[in-house]
């Protein structure tokens, strides 16, 4: 792999959140999903996420900058310097012209290089993977498939109240690796608006009704997270009226759920004559002031 600082256009003192921002920058450019057919988008975006894991794993970005490993990860080979007091003797050797004693050095460096080797083994790469989701997912959670390789899905269980630009952890769920599997990092993206707003365990909503239904009463339709119920609404109902639906909010701790409110707004009909020359006759005989309880200052 290139220098993961390049590939990611960063400098190599970069913050972690520099670090973040300018893979995201990338990503969204270069996602397969965006640029269906391009292989060369494809390769960039596999090239780009590989960097990206790599920095942002703490150790082997501080290995990766102190020269102790290069960017695919092995343990770069050092030549050998002579410590102070330790001479060469006959035939350029530091460890004597003695054949035993050469071997036994050979082999207790080989003996060393293995322990080292088997207890800083590198353990495989991360994976990241961008998941859509709806943003009725996002509000109350769900539980997708998700192919990280070919031949290989796991399970996402979605957290209800995800947000855009959320990072999921799947731990474990990466590259094999001689030190261990890798992680698995969902990022998630929300399409879409929301009908409800959350406000601790309950949802609101805003539902517009006709002037019939809120002067004489009726029974609408209305949303909920668990599908349409029906929702009476009272004579007399004016914008801003708030209904509540009881149990259908969000599920808190032991299963208790909250309710949703329901907000309603009256829609006056657009263009109709009738209705206009109806409310000029009325209103001179039934006149009122909306506004007599405001203090205007």
């Amino acid at each position: 792999m290139k220098d993961p600082y390049q590939v990611l256009g960063v400098a190599r003192n970069a913050s972690d959140d520099e670090i973040k921002k300018a893979y995201r920058v990338l990503a969204r450019e270069l996602h397969p999903d965006l640029n269906p057919g391009d292989k060369r988008a494809e390769d960039r975006f596999k090239e780009i996420s590989a960097a990206y894991d790599f920095l942002s794993d703490p150790d082997r970005r501080a290995r990766f900058d102190s020269g102790e490993i290069d960017a695919s990860g092995a343990v770069r080979r050092r030549p050998w310097r002579a410590q102070p007091g330790e001479g060469r003797r006959a035939g350029g050797s530091p460890f004597g012209g003695n054949v035993d004693d050469i071997l036994a050095e050979l082999l207790r460096r080989r003996d060393k290089g293995r322990a080292q080797a088997s207890g800083k083994a590198v353990r495989g790469a991360d994976i990241r993977h961008t998941l859509t989701i709806g943003p009725g997912e996002a509000l109350i959670g769900a539980t997708r498939r998700v192919t990280l390789a070919p031949g290989r899905t796991v399970e996402v269980r979605i957290p209800p109240g995800s947000t855009d630009g959320q990072t999921l952890r799947l731990k474990g769920q990466g590259q094999s690796g001689a030190g261990g599997a890798g992680d698995a990092y969902i990022d998630l993206r929300v399409d879409g608006v929301s009908l409800f707003t959350r406000r601790d365990l309950d949802l609101l909503i805003d539902i517009p009704v006709s002037v019939q239904e809120a002067v004489l009463g009726g029974k609408i339709t209305v949303p909920t997270i668990d599908g349409k119920v029906t929702l009476t609404v009272p004579p007399g109902s004016n914008t801003g009226t708030v209904l509540r639906l009881k149990g259908k909010g969000m599920a808190g701790e032991g299963g208790a759920r909250g309710d949703q409110l329901v907000t309603l707004r009256v829609i006056l009909p657009e263009n109709d004559a009738e209705f206009r020359k109806m409310v000029e006759k009325w209103g001179p005989r039934h006149g009122y002031d909306p506004r007599a309880g405001m203090k205007m200052g």
